[in-house]
């Protein structure tokens, strides 16, 4: 009897919730809104939870489906969470620019309380984002990168050590590891004043840690999966996202770093120094709100925490070292496996460079407009950052529809996607620079174009991230000729685990002595 009893118990579960499920994936249906057909438990990402296929990619399947039939957004899910993918430029652009106001915020999981390091710009949502973004942007002006310049030039001098230890020993070069020290001993420079020395040793603390941010295990994967699909769930048990090891070392070298400096007087023009003073500025925010006594709403704080400086510090550090270095290794890819576009980019360095008496200036960078053209065909056809994120903040009506997005509502853009979509780069596989030319850039939207994003939450960083970038490349080629390794897989495949778009089996390559 009470096995009877057991099994009409189980029978009964599984039918409530598949009942739920059935009634949560009918969410887009009533809303009029046309639905990739989603499978309980997983949704339609069924591979990505799987760790089959990224999400970038399997976003970037999900929008030729609706490309291929003519429609601007369509409903999918993952697991319960309903999200809205976004196909039509005109729409993206509302969503990034025109109506930013209606979507302001990134789907992604913070708790200052529990997980000190989700408070950072990237996480941080409404007038505590604006307030702070509007007191970090001085960081990334023209100005303030013509100033960090040489730290990065400096740290070329170390990379091409590194790169003659490999060509005397005749040993192929694991380009993103390679790659990913460079970057680290300058954002380690940059932000914290610190030499990292990863170039001349792999195994510093600030290499450990950085590549603990990005792994990808199964719990951590799917923590962040978890985040997404029942953020509430997430805040109301306090589950922290980061890796608590990572917490404790960010945590402590930002102390011990300040206290070094407020210690012994020392005044670096770095993004420490600003950091440091919005310990004690103020930072607060007006606008037009509903109060009925002025119209304004305001938002004020008396300067950031340590935990504050601590979860800025490492945003940058790990967005700064991480996306850079998988744009220079899929770069170098793209140009060992075409050598004539190599030969043609390095002619213009070493033509640039010559008027520069051989040296890496700021102005002989700026100069190199093929570089430029070559920087940009290498992130529209690998984007590190594949897809984008929106949360709708505000009831929002998609113009020319009955459609109605709800506050809380998830909407994601494939910037993969738009980037290989051959209505706007035909031949999209093609690695292309000349797409970035003056002429063709005119006859495209701009939005055809999102490694950044775009509107307000453009990414802060991006001259900062191009300069790195063009230095490295201009180091490296004025010295060393590349050719692919047989240790790379060829066709390229994507990793399916990682966040960050990056090359499965990585990318080793040959270098030769010029």
């Amino acid at each position: 009897m009470s096995a009877e009893i057991l099994a009409i118990f189980i029978v009964s579960i599984v039918s409530f919730v598949i009942i739920v499920f059935k009634w949560r994936f009918k969410y887009w249906n009533r809303k009029n809104v046309y639905t990739i057909s989603p499978s309980i438990p997983l949704g339609n990402f069924h591979d990505t939870i799987l760790r089959k296929t990224s999400l970038s990619m399997e976003l970037y399947h999900m929008y030729n489906l609706l490309r291929s039939k003519g429609l601007k957004y369509g409903g999918i899910y993952m697991f319960l969470q309903p999200l809205l993918l976004v196909t039509d430029l005109d729409l993206v652009k509302d969503i990034f620019v025109r109506n930013f106001q209606n979507f302001s915020d990134h789907i992604i999981y913070a708790n200052e309380k529990v997980d000190p390091l989700s408070g950072n710009l990237f996480s941080l949502k409404g007038a505590k984002w604006r307030a702070l973004r509007v007191k970090l942007t001085p960081t990334f002006t023209s100005g303030k990168i013509k100033m960090m310049f040489e730290t990065m030039v400096n740290c070329t001098k170390q990379l091409r050590e590194l790169l003659d230890e490999f060509v005397s020993k005749s040993e192929p070069i694991d380009i993103k590891e390679t790659m990913a020290r460079y970057t680290t001993d300058i954002i380690g420079s940059v932000v914290f004043g610190i030499d990292c020395n990863c170039l001349q040793n792999s195994d510093t603390e600030f290499r450990k840690y950085g590549k603990r941010i990005f792994e990808g295990s199964i719990v951590k994967v799917g923590k962040r999966i978890a985040s997404v699909c029942v953020p509430g769930l997430f805040n109301y048990f306090n589950i922290p996202l980061n890796d608590k090891g990572v917490e404790r070392f960010f945590i402590k070298i930002v102390k011990d770093t300040i206290d070094y400096r407020e210690k012994h007087h020392i005044d670096r023009k770095d993004f420490m120094k600003l950091l440091m003073e919005l310990k004690t500025q103020k930072i607060s925010l007006e606008g037009k709100g509903s109060d009925e006594e002025n119209n304004k709403v305001v938002y004020s704080q008396d300067g950031l925490s340590l935990n504050e400086i601590t979860a800025q510090a490492f945003v940058f550090f790990a967005a700064g070292f991480e996306t850079s270095s998988t744009a220079l290794t899929f770069l170098m890819y793209e140009l060992v496996m075409n050598l004539d576009i190599q030969e043609k980019l390095r002619n213009e360095i070493n033509t640039v460079l010559g008027k520069h008496n051989g040296e890496i200036t700021y102005d002989a960078i700026m100069e190199m407009s093929y570089l430029d053209k070559c920087f940009q065909e290498i992130l529209r056809k690998h984007p590190p950052a594949a897809s984008l994120s929106r949360i709708c903040t505000k009831t929002y009506k998609i113009p020319g529809s009955d459609v109605v997005l709800e506050e809380g509502d998830n909407v994601f853009i494939s910037v993969y996607g738009i980037h290989h979509d051959p209505e706007f780069y035909p031949d999209p596989e093609k690695f292309d620079p000349e797409r970035f030319s003056e002429e063709e850039k005119s006859k495209r939207d701009p939005f055809t174009f999102l490694p950044f994003g775009e509107g307000p939450r453009i990414c802060i960083g991006l001259r900062f991230a191009a300069m790195q970038v063009k230095v490295a490349v201009v180091a490296l080629l004025s010295n060393y000729k590349f050719t692919l390794n047989n240790k790379t897989q060829t066709p390229l495949e994507y990793d399916p685990v990682q966040f960050v778009l990056s090359v499965k089996g990585g990318v080793w390559l040959n270098a030769e002595r010029l």
